[in-house]
């Protein structure tokens, strides 16, 4: 629930940024751009999936661009819902997105707490040996190494 109303705070400051530098983006009272905030941030946790999903082809082609077409899209969809809350084209829609776009991208480990969210599966000893299935996950600490085995897969990262 904190990641939600940390993504609302940057999106706030996205749309907040985006009327002051936009002029085709405007807002008339704190009440409409806190509505307007609102209702993009269920957007983007609720309609933006489902959207992805049915759009995925497309995401995977234009390589992530698609998905800054669809938050263009639910940003004038948030404008035509909101009084008070003006989008005059979707070229505005588009880099008021990708303002917000940015805003998260840039407060990402602000709004994660910081943790990353990467797993390691090792494989345990020699795979003749081992069982089908056998491994374990390991953690591995800032400055530890391991040792690598022969014929063993390895992902660096």
């Amino acid at each position: 629930m904190a990641v939600f109303f940390k993504r609302a705070l940057v999106s706030a400051f996205g749309v907040f940024l985006g009327s002051s530098i936009l002029p085709g983006i405007s807002y008339e009272d704190s009440g409409s751009l806190v509505l307007a905030v609102l209702l993009l941030s269920v957007f983007s946790s609720v309609l933006k999936p489902i959207l992805v999903l049915f759009a995925l082809p497309f995401v995977v082609m234009t390589m992530g661009l698609g998905l800054l077409l669809i938050n263009a899209l639910l940003f004038l969809f948030a404008s035509y819902l909101v009084d008070g809350f003006h989008v005059e084209s979707f070229g505005y829609a588009f880099l008021g997105a990708f303002i917000i776009t940015m805003l998260n991208l840039f407060f990402n480990a602000w709004i994660n707490d910081g943790r990353a969210k990467v797993r390691v599966t090792v494989n345990g000893g020699d795979r003749s040996k081992g069982k089908p299935g056998d491994s374990k996950t390991v953690r591995q600490g800032p400055g530890q190494t391991r040792g690598i085995v022969e014929n063993e897969d390895v992902i660096d990262i």
